[in-house]
């Protein structure tokens, strides 16, 4: 199993920049205002061949409002998570109440701790980090997250502390041996991965439901719109194998959004349903279905992810509300054709337990293999009822892959779109193959 390492410190002292510089990618959302960072993140990363998981984290304050709470306790929930932990420190502002906090809090934690003394831009500013000494938790690395400098040290002294976490105790086996439960969290990480994204507006109750489903507060959930801000995954062991659930921002339209957090928060929901192999679509029940859940169905269908419904906040809703939002869902979101449509209240969990047997349908249609001799009966069948136009004809077809099924066609000449998509409503339909996601690749004979 990969260690962990968890990066913590108060709002806007550099974290999610020192993130992606370890990571050497834009991966976090970085902004020069505190607050940007809020769930827990974990991202893989490597350092001179050696793997480990980084877990970026909002700002830790010991005073604020509910939602900077919410925020301090998800990273103490990373501490407790972690092998080692980089506390970072701005040393351009030097200690303050809340770093010492963050220090109180580390002391109480067994876990290796390296003090980063970041935003040392120059060395002119190094004599400015010893005050950091005063935390007693070691001598602070001066790095300056922004333009690299001192990060390559930082991280040979983390391997060097992982590596110590590490061994095993004088006499214990140390044969690499994949027992016990670190062995099975290799065996899930080698099988294959059925992800689910959840998506919808701000506020429609993704989060709650996220946490639901995975069994803890992973995500912060509050009153707030736009509380989210990233994309964030957990994978979790179920009936069907591993399964990987990542939570987005909400979605609004792009002439909305008026801040650069919200819009690399959109890039990150987009890539997110572009990888992903279902979509959960989060409707607020007592707001109905909106022009943006419209547009929102339509970006995902184009993507070619298959939808389930989730109408949320059920139970908040009249009798006669129930029956307008059920013609709404047929009216505004019918061009996805058939797709499930359950009623849940992701706050009380009522309605939830329905949601496993769709996904887990998801899960054997996306796995789906068909013999090549049905799969050309069918198309045969398909053809005699509805020959192609201009003497298009399929010669010959095979399930070449699954996840998703995926099918090559051998053609005299160019199909057009709208005879693929006859051949793929009759695969669906004879197979019963749902709404997942199906590829077809036609490869013409002189080809």
């Amino acid at each position: 199993m990969k260690p962990v390492v968890a990066v913590v410190g108060r709002p806007n002292v550099g974290k999610s920049t020192l993130v992606n510089r370890i990571l050497g990618r834009r991966e976090a959302i970085v902004e020069k205002r505190p607050g940007v960072t809020r769930d827990r993140k974990a991202v893989d990363a490597e350092w001179q061949g050696r793997r480990f998981t980084l877990l970026d984290t909002g700002g830790w304050s010991a005073s604020g409002d509910a939602l900077d709470a919410k925020v301090s306790d998800q990273a103490e929930r990373a501490v407790g998570e972690a092998d080692a932990v980089l506390f970072v420190v701005d040393a351009s502002v030097g200690l303050t109440a809340d770093d010492e906090q963050v220090a109180r809090v580390l002391y109480a934690a067994d876990v290796p701790v390296l003090v980063v003394a970041n935003k040392v831009d120059h060395a002119s500013q190094a004599d400015s980090v010893w005050e950091l000494l005063g935390l007693g938790l070691g001598t602070p690395h001066q790095v300056s997250a922004l333009h690299g400098r001192g990060t390559g040290d930082l991280l040979e002294e983390l391997i060097v502390r992982l590596d110590a976490a590490s061994a095993p105790p004088d006499g214990d086996a140390a044969d690499g041996s994949a027992s016990g439960p670190a062995g099975q969290g290799v065996a899930a990480a080698a099988a294959e991965t059925f992800s689910v994204v959840l998506v919808g507006r701000p506020n429609a109750g993704k989060s709650t439901l996220f946490n639901r489903l995975i069994g803890e507060d992973r995500a912060i959930v509050h009153d707030l719109p736009g509380t989210t801000r990233d994309a964030i995954d957990t994978l979790i062991e179920t009936g069907e194998g591993p399964v990987r659930f990542i939570d987005t921002a909400g979605m609004r339209r792009r002439a909305r959004i008026d801040t650069g957090t919200e819009y690399y928060s959109l890039v990150r929901a987009l890539r997110a349903v572009d990888t992903a192999d279902v979509a959960l679509l989060v409707i607020d029940s007592s707001v109905g279905v909106t022009h943006q859940d419209q547009r929102l169905a339509e970006r995902v269908d184009a993507a070619g992810c298959p939808i389930v419904i989730l109408l949320n906040k059920w139970d908040l809703i009249s009798t006669e509300a129930r029956l307008d939002l059920g013609r709404d869902v047929k009216d505004r979101l019918g061009f996805l054709g058939d797709p499930p449509v359950l009623r849940i209240s992701a706050l009380s969990g009522k309605g939830v337990t329905r949601l496993w047997p769709s996904l887990s349908a998801a899960v054997a249609e996306y796995r789906t293999r068909i013999p090549t001799r049905r799969v050309n009966e069918l198309v045969r069948a398909a053809q005699s009822a509805q020959p192609a136009p201009a003497g298009a004809r399929i010669l010959y077809a095979t399930q070449v892959a699954t996840d998703p099924p995926t099918f090559t066609l051998f053609a005299n000449r160019t199909l057009p779109r709208t005879y693929l998509r006859y051949i793929e409503r009759k695969l669906r339909e004879h197979f019963d193959l749902g709404v997942t996601a199906l590829k077809f690749r036609v490869r013409r004979r002189d080809e």
